[in-house]
Formats: C-alpha cells, structure tokens, sequence
C-alpha cells in the first residue's frame, strides 16, 4: 500500500499532486494549470496558478466552467468553485520509455460541456500506449464573449496554457512532451483547427485530430454583436465596466435568453437554425484568418479528420433546432446560410422521395459539419504541411425496436475513447454495445494510439485533395470509400463570408470558391 500511495504522487512544477493507481495506470485529476479566472483575473488571458508546498489531493475532477447545462454524468457548475482551469492525466504505470500524448479538448457548442463527461474518460487510450490528458477552458461568455480592452478567444489561450502545461511537465508522468496530438470534437475540433492557425500553439505539439469541425469562426463585429445583445438581455452596459459588474450567473441566463430569442424567430437568419452565440474570433491577435483555410504556421502538423454520416440528427433528436418540413422551409434555411438556391434541389435529387426532414438534416449536417470538416482537410493536403487522413463515421444499426441508430452527432466520441460501456453513453450510441461495436471501438482506439505514436492511423494518407479517399468506419468492418456523394456538391461553395458569420451571409450571398484553391 505504502509503494502504491508513492506511485500516486507526481511532482509537478507547481508542487506536488496525488492521484489513484489501480490496473496498470496513474490517474490524477483536477490539476491546476491556470489561476481561476475571475476576481481581478476575470476576462483576462490565464494566468499560471499559484505553486503549492503540501502534496495535492487530485483523486476528482476539477469544477466545470460557467455554463447552464446538467450533463449526466458531469459535475454542474457551482459558481462558489471558482478553480475551473485543470486538466487531467491518465498515464500507464509500466513503460519502457516516454509515451506520446493525446491532448483531448471537449465539445459543448464552446458553451457547454467539461473534461469529466463519462465518454471522454481517458483510461482505453492510455492503456493503447498513450498517456492522455483532458482539461477544462472558459465556455461562453466568460471565455469568448466579446469585452472591451479585454483579449477575444480565452477560450483558446486557455487551451494554450493547459498545451504549455503539458509541454512543461508531461515527462514526469511519463509522456513525451515533443510527441503531442492535439485532439478534439465539434467545438472541440473547431479548437483544434484554430490551434493549428495559431502562431501562439506553434511547436506545443506535433499532430492534430479533428472531428466534426463546427463551421464556427466570427468577425470581431459578429462578436461585438452578441456581446452587446447579451449585455443588454443582462441589463448592463457593453462596456468593459458593465460587464464586469454582471456575474458569471447573469451572463450565463442572459446568453440562455439570447439563444431562445432567437430560436423563436424564424426571421432571425442562420441564428434561428443553429444558436451558436460564442466561438473562435478573428482577432487579428490570435487569429488572424478562418481557421478551416489555415495551413499551419511552422512546424508541419499532421492531421486526422473525420465526420459522421448524420451529423445533425442528434440536434433534431434533442430538439436543438427547430424541424424543416416544407420545401418552402429549405429554401428559407438555404437562404440563412447563403448557400446557392439550386443546392436544394440537389439534395432533392440525391435523396429521391425522401421526407423533406430528412433532407433538411442531410443538408444541414453537411453545412454545418461535414463541408467544414472536408474543407479543412483539403486544405491541409493542399498545403503538403504534414500528411493528412480523412475519415467518416457510419456505424449504423436498428434498434430491437424497429428503431434505426443515426451515425450522428457525437456517437464517434465513445467509440474513440472505448468508453462504451459508460451508462451515459447509450443515449449517444443507441443502446448497449454488441461484439461488432466492441470491435469497431478497440480499431478506433488503435487508430488514434498510433496515429499520436507515428502519425500513421493505419490507412494511406490523402494524395488528391480534390478527390480524397475516405476510411468509413462501421459495422461489422470499416472500409475505403471516395467523397460522399454531396462532396461534388460542395466543393465550389464557400459560404459568405469565410465561414465568418456575420455580414453578407446575413443576407444571402455565398461566393463559389473553392477556397483551397486560394
């Protein structure tokens, strides 16, 4: 007992910190790598935590950022727990050397969601040979709201401290901290591609994963905007001072109100459709370009993206959209999101005597992930700065109840982490997992290991970014594909303006593009 309470403590070069041991790995959690980020702090880039003498207890998950939302399986947020910036570590015990690492950065819309969700626990990819580490960064308001004289994006200079973080004192946990992969999921793999556009990340680490890539960069009007019309929902000033004076709280419910405003009016735009408030900004200091055009910034990184095949049904299953069932509806969102009118119609042919739901959500999956994702994943190739792997998600079966399991939204994640058997999962995966889902997972959970060891996942790179071959992953076996059959369909389509939302897309106008060919 004495041997394996030693195992547990790391020093870290902040202090100390304690963890548990138990079958083959050390797992410490709730590791500060920034101050908390409020008081005098708030609003502001992270800071590094104060250094500790005693050794820390870090046997549970940090407090989760500012949000609204109650995950199963997650901690809620309590504004009296203020040291929200940790991360995590799952490490193997037995090693013969130093293990590359896998940075995983959550999704949630970059308004919800934290390290400790059940299907992002770390202990199957550590056991695949990685040590693997998962952190927590300011979500909405506090973390990309737009506040005067105060930095944009704090999100991600968040993520870059907890990067720097590992850069500083991965190896006493046994990871290699010149073999990073960066990885992500929706928000979290739209953080991944802003990380790779961003000269601050460069050199904190050596490959990247996206999944499901948000089209989610704004202008810094689009960010004045929704700063001033949370504000005023908030009954303060857009100013520097009178966001300052509402709370964490009042932010979060007048954010909450904002979204339901706008989820209400069918007049509203692309807003009306996808209430995405807050993400990456273009700053001109962090960023100064949409990330999906980015093609590194020094180092070659190599990257690993993927997709799945009915992204939006899950925003369709937990009523975060409003449903589309008219022809007449198509139009309409077509029009929100400047996309050309005759893109309907083939969608319409595509899908021949489908409901029209069915094709609003193949429609809307497409614009709002799958584009983004291929569209990041060509430029990349394009650029010839790492390799580049393509991948989509199509697991898909049908319930004992006739009911079919969508491949969409997040059911990727679990399988990845090999978290399946998770209680909370089922929602996502559709039930409980059989032998061709247990398979499918231990493949993917391989894939990602090897592709953070060699950069390899196990099938060949893309060599025609404008025709890529594409490994699907399913059931009862993966196979090698070309585009899917919208790919044509979207290649020359660069929604107005780049991906940025605000300005000409407001009203309709998409350019055609091929914004790889730039």
């Amino acid at each position: 007992m004495r041997r394996r309470a030693a195992e547990a403590i790391v020093v870290t070069e902040r202090g100390p910190v304690r963890g548990t041991v138990g079958d083959g790995l050390r797992i410490t959690r709730g590791i500060p790598y920034a101050a908390p980020p409020f008081g005098a702090a708030r609003f502001r880039a992270p800071r590094p935590p104060e250094a500790w003498g005693d050794v820390r207890d870090c046997t549970r998950y940090g407090p989760v950022a500012p949000q609204s939302a109650e995950l199963p399986g997650s901690p809620v947020w309590n504004p009296a727990d203020e040291d929200v910036l940790t991360l995590n570590v799952w490490a193997p015990t037995a090693r013969s050397g130093p293990l590359p690492v896998l940075f995983w950065i959550h999704g949630g819309a970059y308004t919800f969601g934290s390290s400790a969700q059940p299907d992002h626990d770390g202990a199957a990819l550590a056991r695949a040979g990685t040590v693997v580490v998962t952190c927590n960064y300011r979500l909405g308001f506090e973390g990309f709201g737009h506040v005067p004289g105060f930095p944009d994006n704090r999100g991600l200079l968040d993520q870059i401290a907890a990067l720097a973080w590992v850069r500083d004192n991965i190896a006493a946990f046994g990871g290699d901290p010149d073999n990073v992969t960066v990885a992500g999921q929706s928000a979290g793999g739209g953080s991944v591609a802003s990380l790779l556009s961003s000269a601050r990340a460069d050199g904190l680490f050596r490959r990247a994963i996206a999944h499901s890539v948000p089209d989610a960069f704004f202008r810094p009007e689009f960010a004045r905007r929704m700063a001033g019309e949370v504000a005023e929902a908030a009954g303060v000033a857009p100013t520097a001072q009178g966001l300052l004076s509402a709370s964490p709280r009042e932010l979060v419910d007048a954010s909450d109100r904002v979204v339901a405003r706008y989820a209400g009016d069918p007049s509203s735009g692309f807003l009306h459709y996808d209430t995405v408030l807050y993400g990456p900004v273009l700053d001109g200091a962090l960023l100064d370009r949409d990330p999906l055009d980015a093609t590194g910034t020094g180092h070659p990184v190599d990257l690993l993206v993927c997709h799945t095949t009915e992204e939006y049904w899950l925003m369709h299953r937990v009523g975060a959209m409003p449903p589309v069932t008219t022809d007449d509806g198509l139009v309409r969102f077509a029009a929100a999101y400047g996309l050309p009118p005759d893109l309907v119609t083939a969608y319409r042919d595509l899908m021949p005597g489908a409901p029209v739901l069915d094709v609003f959500l193949a429609l809307a999956s497409d614009a709002v992930f799958t584009a983004p994702t291929v569209r990041l994943a060509r430029a990349h190739a394009r650029a010839g700065t790492g390799r580049t792997y393509l991948s989509r998600f199509d697991r898909r079966r049908t319930r004992p109840d006739g009911e079919p399991v969508r491949a969409w939204h997040a059911a990727d994640v679990p399988f990845a982490f090999g978290t399946l058997d998770a209680a909370e999962v089922a929602f996502l995966t559709g039930g409980p997992a059989d032998a061709d889902d247990r398979a499918l997972s231990r493949r993917m959970v391989d894939a990602w290991a090897a592709f953070a060891a060699t950069g390899d996942p196990g099938w060949a790179p893309v060599t025609d970014p404008a025709d890529p071959t594409v490994h699907v992953w399913g059931v009862p076996r993966d196979r090698t594909e070309g585009p899917s059959p919208a790919h044509a369909l979207w290649r020359d389509i660069r929604m107005a303006p780049p991906s940025l939302r605000c300005g000409a897309r407001d009203n309709g106008r998409a350019e055609t593009t091929d914004p790889t060919q730039r």
